[in-house]
């Protein structure tokens, strides 16, 4: 016996809404696609990059967040211990390397078959959660990258929270 699934698909785009967030906050952005917003978002150490992709056909929205920093190919090893330590502290998301320009990236996904659409919340606490997170691992691998700093060293001195304001 099988039994047939139909699948079902989100009529809503999220990216619309994404964008309204988006222009609401006076960023720059560029929408060349139904399915693709780029967006660029100035932070305390660098710009961010935001690709945001929409897939309909599996009702899933796609963001990462482009770390303005290159890694030589010298620095590498030391860029993935980074990653996969820093990774090992997060709740949502990823941080990744892309090996064709050497970019640093936060990545997340969120799937969203099966619901009535993404809130705006939610659109907030995702690009919170990455620009958060990039900001907090920025000065890390700029000690590893340009410092030449252990991994341990710059991911603790990097990922300490702090209290108030000097």
């Amino acid at each position: 016996m099988s039994l047939l699934i139909e699948h079902s698909r989100i009529s809503a785009n999220p990216l619309d809404l994404f964008e309204e967030l988006v222009a609401a906050n006076d960023w720059i952005h560029d929408r060349s696609s139904d399915s693709e917003l780029i967006v660029q978002v100035a932070g305390q150490w660098c710009d961010y990059n935001v690709c945001a992709l929409w897939q309909s056909d599996i009702g899933a929205m796609y963001l990462s967040c482009h770390l303005e920093a290159r890694v030589a190919v010298t620095r590498r090893a030391a860029v993935f211990e980074l990653l996969a330590a820093a990774n090992e502290r997060l709740w949502l998301g990823h941080f990744d390397y892309s090996p064709e320009d050497g970019a640093v990236l936060f990545r997340h996904t969120i799937p969203l078959r099966g619901t009535s659409g993404i809130s705006v919340e939610q659109l907030e606490d995702l690009l919170d959660t990455a620009l958060l997170e990039c900001e907090r691992l920025y000065p890390a691998l700029q000690m590893v990258v340009w410092g030449g700093r252990p991994v341990e060293e710059a991911l603790t001195a990097a990922m300490m929270d702090t209290v108030g304001e000097a």
